[in-house]
């Protein structure tokens, strides 16, 4: 228990802190490329998640890095629990926004450090307002940024991977950018599996080979979102 609420109180403490540098962020002149932009802005995102996990003592590894291609790509995971995205913004060499359920939006200083982020929201009872995203999404990569998917739509808590919907690989589609497969194990021990409170776990992040747009462009979509999951399965230990 004591673990949950230092880590808690480190996670509201540290948005606090961090308004300056959201300010500081939040100001960066719009002529910057999106490299270094975004390398920029994840740095706070980086060193809090960073934190986050260390205070878990959990153990992170890391395999395939050499996997990350350079430039906007479509990154697609499997998604276990709450300490997927402190994982990834702390561990995945690659800056990104990711796609969220819009009642986040309505958290103070997160939701606006998500929004420097180039993260997107979706309203999923909202049909047309996730058209919108998906549209926002497809112009972010175009203009060079990466976005996260999880294309299972909600966390398997450590169980099987679900099935993967097709209809978030349309940004890659729309955008022309490659996917990248990543395989995530082992953070649902920290939290889902524990009765909500903070354990240490063996942590494993896997980052399967790109997909080229070339690769995927004339595919069935539904067929693709089959075979990104297979990769992810096959991958795991």
């Amino acid at each position: 228990m004591l673990r949950l609420v230092f880590i808690f109180l480190y996670m509201s403490g540290y948005l606090v802190y961090s308004i300056p540098k959201l300010r500081r962020m939040q100001a960066l002149p719009k002529g910057m490329s999106a490299r270094e932009r975004d390398r920029l802005v994840q740095e706070t995102p980086k060193t809090w998640s960073e934190t986050i996990m260390k205070m878990t003592d959990s153990k992170v590894e890391v395999r395939g890095e050499q996997n990350l291609p350079e430039g906007p790509v479509l990154i697609v995971g499997n998604h276990e629990g709450d300490f997927d995205i402190p994982l990834l913004l702390g561990f995945l060499n690659k800056p990104f926004g990711f796609i969220s359920k819009i009642e986040v939006k309505k958290v103070p200083v997160l939701s606006k450090w998500m929004d420097v982020m180039n993260c997107v929201y979706l309203d999923r009872k909202d049909r047309r307002q996730a058209v919108r995203s998906i549209r926002e999404g497809v112009k972010l990569l175009k203009d060079g940024h990466s976005i996260l998917i999880f294309p299972e739509g909600t966390r398997s808590k450590g169980g099987p991977i679900g099935e993967f919907k097709s209809g978030s690989l349309r940004l890659a589609k729309d955008a022309g950018v490659p996917i990248v497969p990543i395989s995530i194990e082992g953070t649902a021990d920290v939290f889902e599996k524990n009765g909500r409170l903070i354990k240490p776990a063996n942590i494993t992040l896997t980052i399967c080979p790109p997909i080229p747009f070339k690769d995927y462009q004339d595919k069935d979509l539904k067929l693709v979102a089959e075979e990104l999951r297979e990769m992810i399965v096959s991958s795991r230990r």
